[in-house]
């Protein structure tokens, strides 16, 4: 498995400049002030580069929701029973969810992986089966997964993204549903940026002054236990991470290896980007961070891997919310830069004229 992942890995090169550089004469050619777009036109530029091509369109975009349980609820670090992990998947499937209605408005398909929720949904067309285990086990005390679990929840995110971008998907988004995942997420965060566990942890579903020094000195425990690496990050991975956010890391290297920019949704999210530039780190030039989330270990995340959130909303809900909400920026950029007219095409004098 780890072969099928170091050649995914290969394919993943930075972006040529040159492609940046001539989308950035094209927008100083529009009609407006150069520049006056802002960061619509930094989208626009960064779309053009990762695809390769002067004018790319964009119509197909698609929000990728892997959906896990995790072992580490056992110890009381959610203010939510596990069971919603399952109940939220099917309340996706049937597109009463937040990221269902916020799909909907940037016009992007919703799709939901199993890749790991501690249920059997039994046969649900809409539900895409990828199974690896039933949830994570408890990392506080055993690893949270197997090493073969982990590479095979990565093959199943970079077998995602494949599938997406071979019918001809423009953009992805990934979101996620797991109770209890903001623990892994929050020990990820503290693996690979360095920072201390009270730092990068957060309340989650809403906990109470109590259980988030509960939910720190658990995630110490696990990390002391383990001594997860990140020069290791398949080892860290599966020591403290879970399912979807292997799922998520994987689909960001598939999305990457395609040429495609991925859109991230907050912590969950990042946390499994935080994995994927372990791994590859040319793939932070893919990666457009939507928001900032409440979570106050994201910004710590964001910062580590060198993006700025296009909002800060406040949100902190998961799913691919905020994604979903990037999405529209990112595709306000490309309109601007493909449909807006020249100087020359307009007869509008330039002010170099």
């Amino acid at each position: 498995m780890m072969t099928e992942l170091s050649q995914i890995i290969s394919q993943i090169e930075p972006l040529n400049p040159a492609w940046l550089d001539q989308a950035r004469e094209r927008l100083d050619s529009l009609t407006k002030p150069r520049g006056s777009l802002g960061r619509l036109e930094d989208l626009a530029a960064l779309y053009v580069g990762i695809r390769g091509e002067l004018l790319p369109s964009l119509d197909k975009k698609w929000v990728m929701v892997f959906a896990a349980d995790h072992g580490v609820v056992a110890e009381g670090v959610s203010a939510y029973p596990q069971e919603v992990t399952h109940q939220m998947v099917l309340n996706f499937l049937r597109g009463g969810a937040g990221i269902n209605a916020l799909a909907r408005h940037a016009g992007a398909r919703v799709a939901v992986v199993d890749i790991g929720v501690n249920h059997d949904f039994g046969p649900l067309p809409e539900l895409i089966d990828r199974k690896v285990a039933y949830g994570s086990r408890n990392m506080a005390q055993e690893p949270a997964l197997t090493r073969e679990e982990a590479l095979q929840a990565l093959l199943v995110g970079v077998e995602m993204a494949e599938q997406a971008t071979a019918t001809g998907v423009d953009a992805l988004a990934a979101g996620d549903m797991g109770i209890g995942n903001t623990t892994p997420a929050a020990a990820l965060a503290s693996v690979f940026t360095g920072k201390p566990v009270a730092a990068v942890t957060g309340r989650g579903t809403g906990i109470e002054d109590p259980v988030w020094r509960h939910k720190v000195a658990v995630i110490n425990r696990a990390l002391a236990l383990h001594r997860p690496s990140a020069e290791d990050p398949v080892g860290a991975l599966a020591a403290v991470g879970g399912l979807e956010i292997a799922g998520i890391a994987g689909f960001i290297l598939g999305t990457a290896a395609a040429r495609r920019p991925m859109v991230l949704d907050g912590f969950i999210a990042t946390a499994g980007a935080l994995v994927a530039k372990a791994l590859a780190p040319a793939v932070t030039d893919y990666l457009i961070a939507a928001h900032r989330s409440v979570e106050p270990g994201h910004q710590i995340m964001l910062d580590f891997l060198g993006l700025k959130p296009l909002l800060q909303f406040q949100m902190r809900l998961g799913e691919g919310t905020g994604a979903a909400l990037g999405l529209t920026l990112l595709e306000a950029g490309v309109r601007v830069y493909r449909e807006m007219a020249t100087f020359g095409e307009a007869g509008v004098a330039d002010q170099d004229a």
